[in-house]
């Protein structure tokens, strides 16, 4: 497995894929806020950030941990959703005729979102400040993200732990029910840097811009999507006390019944050949 530097990953880009998995923008009540942007329904949506470095707004504040989540201050309640993805760490390389990523690491990531209303970016959801995000600190080296290669086997499971009782909150799902996974996705995540502008009748923005603002960073963290909900995760939001859990694993050596009972029994951790994330959840 391939730690990660958290002082390291202050100096990454951050940004996620926006429908990536089928059904998972309705679930999140959030399907009409791309009736703009058109497209196919089967395929991803678009590109948001959620981490500028040194950028002027409040996307410079770093939001990733492995280990917390910390609830936003609000004077009204605010419901928060684990998003459980796999995340993508990929090197750029920049040229006068556009960006290129190559991947070198896989593993667990929480894209961690309010439920806000009235939000005109995607952004605007992602990144309240410190503990907002997470990323495992464990993560799989990867050099090969083709259909039959070495990432075919990887599964997706996450799960909430209130206080003796654990929930399945994410459907355990393969990676290869993406919409876009592999090289077809790196493809087409490339043309977005390239292409997508943003406008002020969509949720998204010019994302490549950001990212040479930012000072052309060499390293970005890209979550690739969130999967369906199970019923409890679609309809329960977290709360202080609560442990979020996110788990890439590989399906060849654990199955999903082995893995929820890991979870169950707090022995995560145990699991072979595993990206794991757990994150405590507090208040500020």
């Amino acid at each position: 497995m391939l730690n990660v530097d958290a002082h390291e990953a202050r100096s990454w880009f951050g940004f996620g894929v926006a429908g990536n998995f089928g059904g998972h923008l309705e679930q999140a009540g959030e399907a009409g806020d791309f009736v703009s942007v058109g497209g196919d329904d089967t395929k991803p949506k678009g590109i948001f950030p959620f981490y500028v470095p040194g950028g002027s707004t409040f996307l410079a504040e770093f939001p990733l941990s492995s280990d917390a989540i910390t609830l936003p201050v609000s004077d009204v309640a605010l419901n928060l959703q684990i998003e459980p993805e796999a995340a993508m760490v990929c090197t750029v390389a920049y040229a006068t005729d556009g960006t290129s990523l190559t991947q070198t690491a896989i593993g667990a990531f929480n894209d961690c979102s309010i439920r806000r209303e009235g939000a005109k970016k995607i952004s605007e959801k992602k990144n309240w400040g410190p503990d907002s995000k997470g990323l495992a600190a464990a993560l799989f080296p990867v050099t090969d993200l083709r259909a039959g290669g070495a990432t075919a086997t990887l599964r997706i499971a996450s799960f909430l732990r209130r206080g003796d009782d654990t929930h399945a909150y994410g459907q355990d799902s393969p990676v290869t029910g993406y919409s876009y996974f592999g090289d077809e996705l790196l493809d087409w995540i490339v043309e977005r840097l390239t292409h997508q502008t943003g406008s002020a009748e969509t949720p998204l923005e010019n994302v490549g811009l950001l990212l040479r603002e930012a000072g052309a960073p060499t390293t970005v963290v890209i979550g690739i999507g969130a999967t369906r909900y199970t019923d409890f995760g679609e309809s329960n939001f977290l709360v202080d006390g609560d442990d979020s859990i996110v788990i890439v694993y590989d399906g060849t050596q654990s199955t999903p019944e082995q893995v929820a009972d890991a979870v169950r029994e707090h022995r995560e951790a145990d699991l072979p050949a595993a990206s794991v994330l757990v994150q405590g959840v507090c208040t500020a």
